[in-house]
């Protein structure tokens, strides 16, 4: 185990038993120089344990070894803040993703929309699990953008799934406000904003969450708005109210010639590094019969070249800035960028477990690869250059997560296979062109 990876993940082994630890480590280098599969069989071939005859003892790994996942997560967070959010607001992503998933005996799949396939016009279902992550949202100095970098993801059952274990089904927001009070427990002293789509724009989970984190995320243009409930007279009769005057919708806003627009200039904007737009602002009351009454801060926001449709966002916290809360919403993006790059580099929808707890652990872990690369990364920049793979049909001038899993993947390799043998029998000369070819074909295979 090189130095280097072995100070990173010395963290985790108070988690595991010490020969489970044993197993743990090759299976962690094993996935990160596995070129296809993310099976437990090829990262043993990788690491060149093909005739292991106790292979069943890295199997049981995931599927019967005891050790907690939210442990692991906590520690993997605290090594992200500690690496790259010292101090300063943490910024952070919620979203879902399914992973195509078939088989009798994988029972907490459902059918689910295709949010890679489907468009509005086009509705595509997919068979599957459905995984919701929490990701930290950071700049990364050697990639010049905003990366999501997940360290807690959660399995979420589908209602079949749960009617026939004859228990309650939790919604995904259920699952959200688990896991942001969760986060908020484990950072009681840090203040934290997270960012997710529509899909969390749940007045129950609002409520719950916006007194320990921020929230902020799109808002339907419909949406019933309300002044705040006028203040209760002396000696009067009946429940205090919940909501004052009904207020214009945010559609209305948007076609009323008298409101107000503020033009701002965002440092990014989804596909582009700069966009000007115009935005108008309040603050109001979101109530629906049988709910709670939630303040929020509402932001809409239109483009004066008309090249996107107007939306509306809205912040538990009604004290930020609208400009400040556009661009933490933006970093959103990026999240979407880590499920398609995990699936792309980190093998997720290729591993093959079959019970029940070895699902529950082996994609969380494969998201959490997507960090611990990152921080493995940090550590080696500091001492040797990342090179960023370019050719001449393609000019690349920043990196991106696949010339960094190539440089981790080059660290392990050369510290692995290519050190000083001292028996003479034991070395050919191969020509450096060729060797560097076949270390490059070797680190950026998918």
């Amino acid at each position: 185990m090189p130095s280097e990876l072995m100070s990173l993940i010395v963290t985790f082994a108070p988690l595991f038993s010490k020969p489970v630890w044993a197993h743990v480590q090759v299976l962690v280098v094993g996935a990160l120089l596995a070129p296809a599969k993310r099976t437990v069989t090829a990262a043993l071939r990788v690491m060149g344990l093909a005739d292991e005859k106790h292979f069943q003892n890295y199997h049981r790994v995931l599927s019967r070894a005891v050790w907690s996942s939210l442990a692991a997560s906590r520690i993997l967070l605290s090594l992200l803040i500690q690496t790259f959010a010292p101090k300063g607001v943490l910024v952070m992503g919620l979203d879902d993703t399914i992973e195509r998933r078939r088989g009798e005996r994988i029972r907490a799949k459902g059918i689910y929309r295709d949010p890679v396939r489907s468009s509005h016009s086009h509705f595509v279902k997919a068979s599957g699990l459905r995984w919701l992550s929490l990701m930290l949202l950071v700049e990364i100095e050697w990639a010049g953008r905003v990366w999501a970098l997940p360290f807690l993801t959660c399995l979420c059952p589908s209602e079949r799934y749960d009617k026939e274990r004859g228990r309650r089904h939790q919604k995904l927001t259920e699952r959200a406000r688990q896991m942001l009070l969760l986060v908020k427990r484990w950072l009681p002293r840090r203040e934290m904003v997270v960012v997710a789509d529509s899909s969390f724009a749940a007045l129950e989970l609002l409520e719950a969450v916006r007194q320990e984190v921020c929230l902020i995320t799109r808002l339907r243009l419909d949406a019933a708005l309300y002044e705040p409930a006028p203040a209760r007279k002396r000696g009067q009769n009946g429940r205090p109210r919940k909501k004052g005057v009904r207020l214009p919708t945010l559609k209305q806003v948007l076609a009323d010639g008298a409101t107000v627009w503020q033009a701002v200039t965002l440092e990014r904007w989804y596909g582009a590094s700069a966009r000007r737009v115009e935005m108008a602002t309040g603050t109001c009351l979101w109530y629906h019969a049988g709910l709670a009454a939630v303040p929020i801060r509402w932001v809409l926001v239109r483009d004066p070249e008309e090249k996107f449709d107007a939306q509306a966002f809205l912040s538990t916290n009604v004290e930020v800035a609208p400009q400040q809360m556009l661009e933490w919403f933006v970093r959103r993006w990026t999240v979407e960028v880590t499920f398609e790059e995990a699936r792309a580099h980190l093998g997720v929808e290729t591993q093959r477990q079959w019970s029940e707890k070895a699902i529950g652990r082996t994609t969380p872990a494969l998201f959490a690869l997507y960090s611990v690369v990152t921080l493995l990364a940090a550590h080696l920049i500091e001492r040797q250059k990342l090179s960023v793979r370019g050719a001449a049909w393609y000019a690349k001038e920043s990196a991106t997560f696949s010339d960094t899993i190539a440089m981790v993947r080059r660290y392990l390799w050369s510290h692995t296979y290519y050190s000083m043998s001292g028996r003479k029998t034991e070395m050919i000369k191969v020509p450096r062109s060729l060797l560097e070819r076949l270390t490059e074909t070797l680190c950026y295979a998918a």
